[in-house]
């Protein structure tokens, strides 16, 4: 739930609907970065391999994000804003790992498949937008932004539910 509600409120900010705000880098830090890290280290308390490279890793892919937002802001900082080049080299890594974790998932649900790989396209869309500088890329790359998140919130809605009626409240 933290990744996916903060990849719909950053790219409902992308799309143009709200400027940067407090909200946004807030979420970033706390739910979309700090409440994953701690679900990482729970999921490696429970062997879950998987769960606990993917939660610490997104979780703290959140607190980067604030922090390539907020370190250039500062002007003793402001020489160390990141250049196109290496922000593209940044999402492509993470599209990397993020598909090589999706790969890892074909083991798993459905839903799992389905947010991973919109995320991977999410990263290279991102990378291609930022190499070429065409914004109609970055314009798919915000909505399907959207729709990855949404995927996470549904996923994560599903795990709940399903665990907490005890039966497959909603299909993952």
């Amino acid at each position: 739930m933290g990744f996916g509600m903060t990849t719909v409120l950053l790219n409902i900010h992308n799309a143009g609907y709200y400027g940067m705000n407090s909200m946004i880098l807030a979420m970033g830090i706390f739910y979309g970065g700090l409440a994953q890290v701690i679900a990482g280290i729970e999921e490696w308390k429970k062997g879950n391999t998987f769960g606990a490279t993917a939660f610490t890793s997104y979780g703290l892919f959140w607190l980067t994000v604030v922090g390539l937002l907020m370190i250039p802001k500062s002007a003793e900082y402001s020489v160390f804003a990141t250049d196109p080049l290496a922000l593209a080299a940044f999402f492509f890594m993470w599209g990397l790992f993020t598909l090589y974790m999706f790969i890892g998932t074909l083991k798993a649900s459905r839903i799992l498949q389905v947010i991973f790989l919109l995320l991977a396209i999410l990263f290279f869309l991102l990378t291609a937008g930022v190499i070429t500088g065409n914004a109609n890329i970055t314009h798919i790359a915000v909505y399907e932004g959207i729709l990855t998140g949404f995927a996470a919130i549904y996923g994560a809605m599903g795990q709940v539910l399903n665990e907490m009626y005890g039966k497959k409240i909603i299909p993952l």
